[in-house]
């Protein structure tokens, strides 16, 4: 048996062992209900200490719901970070934001350049597998896949949510692994308020932003604006490889704004409108030569000074809330929104350069290169309806129709010869009807049952995605919780229609489709902490994959297909608790095993999936006060993970301490300072192979707010 399996069978064991305790908890409580209290000296009570756990349930999430709800309310496992706790830990961008939460894995989430790699794998998926909201409607790029959450900046987000083990019930297409929800602030004073916030560290490192908004009566209005600009050129180290360079061609400048209106037409009728503009340019300096066993005979790069990454996106939407009827238990609730999304890629190296051995020594070898400029363009128009209802004091039942169109035109331009491929030009539809119903079987017991049908203009593009759930309060202090949800990722436009001279689309590509199954008990431990563990499977069926062509054929070395079977099995835990008064801490660890099941290939049967099996650990202590002092230091661990599914390669684990600093200027602690250091003992690793990281790096900063 692997020591992954055993250390899943262990958890599972610790996960009953909790359910155990909370009921002993529980009647240790009812048996002390029945003594005559003590006699008590006087003393104020510390009611946030008492409420600890409860609060932690307590905090808002919308995605299970697709409405306002909470923690507390959801079969689901779900993680909430906000606003306040993203400012405390120095996270500048969503990718960021996620490094320390449970169930995400892999290199998109660390890195402590700011233009690091974004990519999230939650049970086993991929980037693609793991579909992004921007306040609960879609924004994945139907081209390429994923959306890079490195492009949002902190700012303006309320809180991140993530809802690991998909939901394809009520949101569709690319939730096989998971979401992950971004819900933008909103204006709450009705004093005109406006903040600065100006920040310089090394590698070049440089942000400004600033923030004006107001609640006027029944209109609330926010307008922010970010810069954050970066070198990002440094020195860099590989221990497993004994080898070192210097990064360059990597610096990266963000512009991010953002105007949100709020309108109260009346008490039952609320209007928003919401505007982001995402701008990114940045050198993609590609792969560096590692002189590794791992390559074999064989080390490679690319000379990649030239290549650069434009990303623009423009992300408009305006909804409206309705109250029908006299009462307030039935919202209708709409949207409209508009997308443009423009990537362009320019491929200007000149040179590619190989390493090989040749008795004993390392032989350089340089070929001439194609220039190429791929771009990316899509433009989506979208509605959302659904009607809430409360049909009862125990049932309710949200209901809707969902439709999206989009053009998506892919190009690769030879730029030598001025001639231009198209990849896909074209329009597709998708539409949805869903249903989720939950109801209250008794005080103690909710069940939920969900079924959404979609349909898309692309091939084999349809699916039906049930969902069934339930919790179970065992007592006040222990909820029990179980899950089944069916998902589907329909295939990028890039697999189906791919316009790079090398590989083919396949525009006969099934859905990949998924099965996730978890089980899991909430635990509150006293008065001072939370603990939440999850058990889970996540399989999923007809993976799209790139097939090679050997030998190759006029150039095209491959293309993709339907192959495979995957089943991961794993535990999330996740335990806060507040040690002394304004001292809090966390752990967080997921323990993630994605085994290849069925495949063309024989020998992968059986081995880990690539890149998605990492063990993650992370744990902080905090300190804060109410006069607005705060300090933090987390640390961050994830194990070795291969780099190739006949797991003959392996990238080594790493842990990285980070510390967080914020520290009042004045009395009404409108002037703040902040100072964050990453990778405190400068920790050298590779995000992926050939990626390194850029070590130790360290930022300072006011906060002006007035």
């Amino acid at each position: 048996m692997s020591v992954k399996n055993i250390n899943y069978l262990r958890s599972i064991e610790i996960l009953v062992i909790a359910v155990l305790l909370g009921l002993s908890l529980d009647a240790k409580k009812s048996s002390l209900a029945q003594q005559p209290p003590a006699p008590q000296p006087e003393k104020v009570e510390d009611l946030e200490i008492n409420v600890y756990g409860e609060r932690l349930l307590n905090k808002p999430i919308y995605s299970p719901f697709r409405k306002e709800g909470t923690l507390k309310d959801s079969t689901r496992p779900a993680y909430v970070i906000n606003k306040d706790e993203i400012k405390a830990q120095g996270a500048r961008t969503v990718r960021e934001a996620l490094q320390s939460l449970p169930g995400i894995l892999g290199a998109g989430t660390v890195g402590t350049e700011i233009n690091a790699l974004s990519g999230q794998s939650i049970r086993g998926s991929n980037t693609n597998q793991v579909l992004i909201l921007l306040d609960g409607r879609p924004i994945n790029n139907l081209g390429s896949g994923g959306f890079d959450l490195g492009e949002f900046s902190t700012s303006i987000v309320d809180r991140i949510e993530v809802l690991p083990g998909g939901g394809s019930t009520l949101y569709g297409s690319d939730a096989i692994g998971g979401i992950i929800n971004i819900v933008t602030s909103r204006a709450t004073s009705d004093k005109l308020t406006f903040g600065a916030q100006a920040e310089v560290g090394n590698l070049g490192y440089t942000k400004f932003g600033v923030n004006v908004g107001k609640k006027d009566g029944n209109v609330g209005w926010q307008i922010g604006y970010d810069r954050i600009q970066a070198n990002n050129n440094y020195a860099y180290s590989i221990p497993s490889a004994n080898f070192s360079g210097t990064r360059t061609n990597n610096d990266a400048i963000y512009n991010n704004l953002r105007v949100r209106a709020d309108v109260d037409v009346s008490d039952r009728t609320k209007v928003n409108f919401t505007g982001i503009v995402l701008s990114k340019n940045q050198g993609t300096p590609g792969g560096v030569p590692i002189p590794s066993p791992q390559f074999g005979q064989g080390f490679f790069n690319s000379l990649t000074d030239a290549n650069r990454k434009y990303n623009d996106q423009i992300l408009f939407d305006v909804g409206i809330d309705q109250k029908l009827g006299n009462s307030n238990d039935s919202t209708l609730t709409g949207r409209v929104y508009y997308d443009s999304l423009s990537t362009r890629f320019d491929s200007r190296t000149a040179f590619a350069e190989t390493l090989s051995v040749t008795n004993g020594q390392v032989v350089k070898s340089v070929t001439p290169q194609i220039q190429r400029q791929f771009d990316n363009k899509q433009k989506s128009l979208g509605i959302q309806t659904q009607h809430n209802w409360q049909l009862t004091p125990t049932q309710n039942i949200t209901y809707g129709f969902d439709y999206r169109n989009t053009n998506n035109r892919d190009t690769t331009n030879n730029i030598a010869s001025g001639t231009q491929t198209v990849g896909y030009d074209g329009t597709i539809s998708q539409g949805a009807l869903f249903a989720q119903y939950n109801v209250d079987l008794s005080p103690q017991i909710r069940a939920t049952a969900g079924l959404r049908q979609d349909f898309s203009s692309l091939t084999n593009g349809s699916a039906t995605s049930p969902a069934l759930g339930v919790k179970w309060d065992v007592n006040s202090a222990t909820t029990l919780r179980a899950n089944y949800i069916r998902n589907f990722r329909t295939p990028t436009l890039s697999n189906l229609f791919s316009a790079n001279p090398t590989f083919l689309g396949n525009p006969n590509l099934l859905p990949e489709t998924g099965n996730s199954f978890d089980v899991g008990v909430d635990q509150k431990l006293g008065n001072f902490g939370l603990l939440r563990l999850t058990a889970f499977q996540n399989n999923i069926n007809n993976l799209v994959a790139f097939q090679s062509i050997t030998p190759a054929v006029n150039g095209v070395s491959g293309t993709f297909t339907n192959i495979g079977e995957l089943q991961t099995q794993g535990i999330e835990a996740s335990l806060n608790a507040r040690i002394a008064p304004n001292v809090y801490g966390f752990v967080n660890y997921t323990i993630n095993s994605p085994q290849i099941k069925q495949d063309t290939s024989p020998a992968v049967v059986g081995k880990e999936l690539r890149f998605a099996g990492a063990d993650k650990l992370s744990m902080g202590l905090s300190y804060e006060n109410t006069f607005g002092w705060y300090g933090s230091l987390a640390l961050n661990s994830l194990g070795g993970y291969p780099t190739n599914n006949i797991n003959t390669e392996f990238l080594p684990g790493f842990t990285s301490f980070d510390a967080n600093f914020v520290a009042p200027l004045n009395s009404d602690r409108s002037v703040t300072l902040n100072a964050s250091i990453q990778n405190i003992f400068d920790q050298r690793y590779e995000l992926f192979a050939g990626f390194p990281d850029a070590g130790r790096t360290f930022r300072t900063g006011i906060d002006w707010k007035f």
